[in-house]
């Protein structure tokens, strides 16, 4: 793109991720004064626009918009007109499109201005019971299981509480394969509908949480919020507990290598340990 300096700006708007209530005065402000709004789903946004009596002109902008509609934002920042940046919930960016925009807007010298607001990844992790004070935020995790059981792998060791975002078809399997990555006993919270009728906010253990996920429909756009890896020693029961459900979707070769590391264990006691089990009526 030819960029060129422009005193007007992108603001990033935050917006409600269920009530309404909880959209803040100055985005209500900024979103009536810019020259266009890039919504990432124009039909969904249009109940937000008709609430708060703005009539500024919509733009779809998502992750599948191809170059034109990043040259035309472009073309009407070059022009001297403002653009606003909403995503159909919450904080734009935080798993949802923008990214692009923004390192564009940057790269030209533009304005990008913060307007906060309502974000699921800190109301859940508020309400979660579990440390805030060091936290990884995964977003979704892939949805073939083997990509899914190898990126939660990749996060066993870290010394933060891991957060998540996931959808209702997909809860169960997930907590399933939490439970084989990280132990059935690992504390862990998931909170679904946040701000809206149904809210519902889950706390326990990984398998007290599957146990709930499992007994009826699951709605709504979910956080899954998983304890921090423990420095403390884990028990033998618990070793042997995650070996039998590492044993179900793995060899006993990669069951034992993956709880091993797990753990911190001689991979050599593991195997024996799994290899036992199998060899079990």
């Amino acid at each position: 793109w030819n960029c060129v300096n422009s005193s007007n700006a992108l603001y990033v708007v935050a917006t409600p991720i269920g009530n309404l209530a909880d959209m803040v005065p100055r985005a209500v402000e900024i979103l009536k004064s810019v020259d266009v709004i890039a919504a990432e789903d124009k039909r969904h946004s249009q109940k937000l626009m008709q609430h708060f009596e703005i009539d500024t002109p919509l733009l779809a902008y998502h992750d599948h918009s191809d170059e034109r509609v990043l040259q035309k934002l472009s073309g009407l920042m070059e022009q001297g007109q403002s653009i606003a940046l909403i995503s159909d919930a919450g904080t734009p960016l935080i798993s949802d499109p923008g990214y692009r925009l923004v390192r564009h807007a940057h790269a030209c010298g533009w304005q990008v201005i913060p307007i906060p607001g309502a974000s699921a990844l800190v109301a859940a992790l508020s309400v979660s019971g579990l440390p805030t004070d060091r936290f990884l935020f995964e977003g979704f995790v892939p949805n073939a299981r083997s990509a899914r059981l190898a990126a939660l792998r990749n996060l066993v060791n870290v010394p933060a509480t891991l957060v998540f975002y996931e959808s209702p078809k997909r809860l169960v399997p997930f907590l399933q394969d939490a439970c084989a990555v990280y132990g059935e006993n690992r504390q862990a919270a998931y909170c679904r509908e946040l701000t809206k009728k149904f809210e519902d906010i889950q706390r326990g253990t990984l398998a007290e949480l599957l146990a709930k996920a499992q007994t009826g429909p699951v709605k709504g756009e979910i956080v899954v919020i998983i304890d921090r890896a423990q420095s403390s020693p884990v028990n033998e029961s618990d070793i042997e507990a995650q070996l039998k459900i590492a044993l179900q979707s793995m060899s006993v070769r990669d069951a034992a290598e993956f709880v091993a590391q797990a753990h911190g264990v001689a991979k050599r006691k593991i195997y024996q340990m799994a290899l036992n089990i199998e060899q079990k009526p």
